[in-house]
């Protein structure tokens, strides 16, 4: 029997950061009154998080040693004899993002000690950080659908206030709200799926679902021949696709690089888009059953890998050049999930969440040294003013591509694999697209270092606006963006290049130490489940596997691998030797051009046809509803008319002369009318008038019988006699 965690180091783990963001939000904003400074809600903050980090580090040791703990904490109602309970479900792949989070999450924290430096609304910040990491361990830490979809909601509230969180810029509030949406659309296939899973197992707790998955496989949905764990599954996972950004759901994601830079470090690239491949990992026992939901995350994984990270190729914000990558890789990630390859997918979610983190951090260095300019066009030749910030991008952008040695290499390279060797249908067409997509993100990776840290400087035509913008528009020249005449970039201060440092590390070695324990061990047993019988990828890397260092030899052999190696050797051509490249390459190919500058054109799409349709029948429901038929008709023609005669009827009832002229006197009438033409002309007249009818139609029915013939009265005698017999004979038998 395993060791038991202690659950009040799980109770630790998951309320300091709460702790820490009610503290800040309540006494340290102007909602209450700013009873403590902005100094103290930084430290309480950093304190709450910093507790939670310590305390899941622990945890994961724990877990490595044996221990594990899955068991309900509180119960929540109870309904119809089913318990709605909270609990807890720690082993290695709870505890690992455990340690992901809260570190990603603390050194994000320290970051924006002095990224948030001059923000008035500092305390805010930091309760909303502190408050998403809460959300964050919630759904990592859940044994149980209905905490899962608290935790999966939480996320999203919190990302939709941190993208949003400059009130009084227009474009962060859209994009805020924009996020909001797109995710709601799939969080409602997320209910359903969980819905679905209630009704077919009777029970949302997570080990009880999984007891009873090979009665879910023999069920179908009534009505039609579906299976019924495949239905769960694929609405499960559209959730997956908005909450991790998968096309067609991924719209949302460039958009929210309108928040503070910190948010997209924590965020949008290590914790929150991660939510729906953790999701998928620990629903694997059920995710194995259903081959449709495998091959159908196999091909929009495909399509995300590949034709998001064609759209990095041509942007210009710096940001969004780093958001696209993210769209990408966690293409990867699906793709790895559909080939059933949990635990790699899981390990690039790992590599990935450092070597992206790091990447957004260095970029937001970049940001506060070019004075808030992200347009990479204003940049060149930052590496010899930025040399830290130049020395932590470059390790970001290596592990990003994947080069040998570095983490983002072994989690590529591993995912690559198994999808070579899957027989998921779709296997083959990912293969080709993630082929491709290796030398795209080479491309789009170094096309961005470049661009920013070496070449000729270009921050001087910046300048130049800015001048001639200040001087005409009496601009202060503190609010303008950009750099002005005389200024250089300029490295930032320690407190933001700490944590580049502290996450330079294990974006370098963290992939050669934990592939052979991660993928290859035991540190994944009996967490995920993998069929290997019908799903082999798995087994057979693992047969093929011998230690990281001969992974290492083996794999930069392979086709793959240089891929991505003529990608960064193509940026390094067209920008640093033949810079006018690009540019011939972009009028031959205007029309292609134009697509990716345009990401496809979804946004127009959902724009006039989802919005646009949404518009139009609000118009309609407000013009013809609203208006015409609620105001127009039955408010103004029934109510305030039919209130209007009651009102005059009561006015006139003391009346005398009125209640004799229009109650007795017209009653009598109609009274008198009703006698008339009920009584007199209908019944008297007409029972004379219609009597006299029937007897003149008896008349002539019998003058045709009383014809004079003798056989007519002897036929009719004979049938009368006939039936007199069969009358009385019947009787007199009986």
């Amino acid at each position: 029997m395993p060791d038991q965690l202690n659950v009040h180091l799980l109770y630790a783990a998951l309320f300091a950061p709460l702790a820490g963001a009610l503290v800040a939000g309540l006494m340290g904003s102007l909602f209450g009154g700013h009873m403590i400074r902005r100094r103290t809600s930084k430290t309480v903050t950093v304190a709450g998080v910093s507790v939670s980090f310590v305390c899941s580090l622990i945890v994961l040791l724990d877990v490595m040693k044996g221990a594990v703990f899955d068991h309900a904490v509180y119960t929540w109602m109870t309904v119809g004899g089913t318990r709605f309970e909270i609990g807890f479900m720690i082993d290695s792949l709870s505890a690992m993002m455990m340690v992901v989070v809260t570190f990603i999450s603390l050194l994000v924290h320290i970051y924006s000690l002095g990224y948030m430096e001059n923000d008035d609304n500092v305390s805010r910040f930091f309760s909303y950080i502190s408050l998403f990491t809460f959300a964050m361990l919630s759904l990592v830490m859940s044994n149980n659908f209905i905490q899962l979809f608290f935790g999966w909601e939480a996320v999203g509230v919190m990302s939709y206030l941190l993208i949003g969180f400059w009130l009084e810029k227009p474009t962060a509030v859209s994009a805020g709200l924009k996020a909001f949406l797109v995710n709601r659309v799939g969080d409602f296939g997320f209910i359903i799926g969980i819905g679905l899973v209630f009704a077919f197992a009777g029970s949302l707790n997570y080990q009880d679902v999984f007891d009873v998955r090979e009665q879910l496989a023999a069920m179908t949905v009534p009505g039609t021949g579906w299976l019924a764990v495949s239905a769960i599954c694929l609405f499960l996972f559209v959730g997956a696709m908005g909450k991790s950004a998968q096309f067609p759901f991924h719209v949302w994601l460039p958009d929210s690089m309108e928040g503070p830079t910190p948010i997209s470090a924590l965020i949008h690239a290590a914790t929150m888009v991660t939510a729906g491949i953790f999701m998928v990992a620990r629903l694997s026992p059920l995710y194995e059953l259903s081959e449709t939901a495998l091959s159908v995350m196999v091909i929009v994984g495909a399509i995300s890998a590949l034709f998001l990270g064609l759209v990095a190729m041509v942007q210009t914000d710096i940001k969004r050049i780093v958001a696209y990558s993210t769209l990408s890789q966690l293409g990867y990630m699906v793709v790895a999930l559909g080939a059933s390859a949990y635990s790699a997918a899981v390990f690039h979610l790992m590599t990935h969440a450092f070597f992206k983190a790091l990447l957004f951090l260095a970029v937001g260095s970049v940001i506060l040294g070019m004075h808030h300019d992200q347009d990479i066009r204003n940049m060149g030749g930052l590496g010899k003013y930025m040399p830290w910030t130049y020395a932590t991008a470059l390790i970001g952008s290596l592990a990003l591509v994947g080069v040998p040695f570095f983490s983002g290499f072994y989690s590529k390279e591993s995912i690559i694999n198994a999808i070579r060797v899957s027989s998921v249908t779709g296997a083959t067409v990912a293969l080709i697209a993630v082929g491709i997509g290796l030398f795209v993100t080479g491309f789009y990776t170094f096309r961005l270092f470049f661009y920013v840290f070496h070449g000729r400087e270009r921050f001087q035509r910046q300048q130049l606006v800015n001048l001639k913008t200040a001087e005409k528009e009496k601009v202060p020249q503190g609010n303008l963006i950009g750099l002005l005449p005389g200024e250089k970039p300029h490295e930032s201060p320690w407190v933001i290049r700490i944590p580049l440092l502290l996450l330079a590390v294990p974006s370098i070695v963290i992939g050669y130490l934990a592939i052979e324990t991660m993928l290859y061990g035991t540190f994944f047993d009996e967490v995920i489940f993998i069929d290997h019988e019908r799903h082999p990828a798995m087994y057979w890397m693992t047969l093929h596997f011998e230690n990281a260092l001969s992974m290492t030899l083996h794999e930069i052999m392979t086709p793959t691998f240089w891929l991505a190696m003529a990608g960064i050797a193509t940026a390094w051509y067209f920008y640093m030797v033949n810079p006018v490249m690009p540019i011939r390459l972009r009028r031959k190919l205007r029309f292609m051009h134009r697509i990716l500058v345009g990401q496809y054109y979804l946004d127009s799409l959902y724009r006039n046809v989802f919005v646009g349709s949404a518009l139009w029948l609000g118009n309609v429901f407000w013009k013809w509803i609203d208006v015409t038929l609620i105001e127009d008709w039955i408010i103004s023609r029934f109510f305030i008319r039919g209130t209007k005669i009651v009102a005059s009827f009561i006015s006139k009832a003391g009346d005398i002369d009125w209640i004799v002229s229009n109650i007795l006197v017209w009653g009598a009438k109609r009274l008198g009318y009703l006698f008339w033409r009920t009584g007199d002309a209908t019944l008297i007249d007409g029972a004379v008038t219609g009597g006299s009818r029937m007897i003149g139609w008896f008349a002539v029915v019998v003058r045709y019988f009383q014809s004079g013939h003798l056989y007519q009265y002897v036929f009719i005698m004979i049938i009368g006699l006939l039936c007199l017999l069969f009358w009385f004979v019947p009787i007199g038998l009986r």
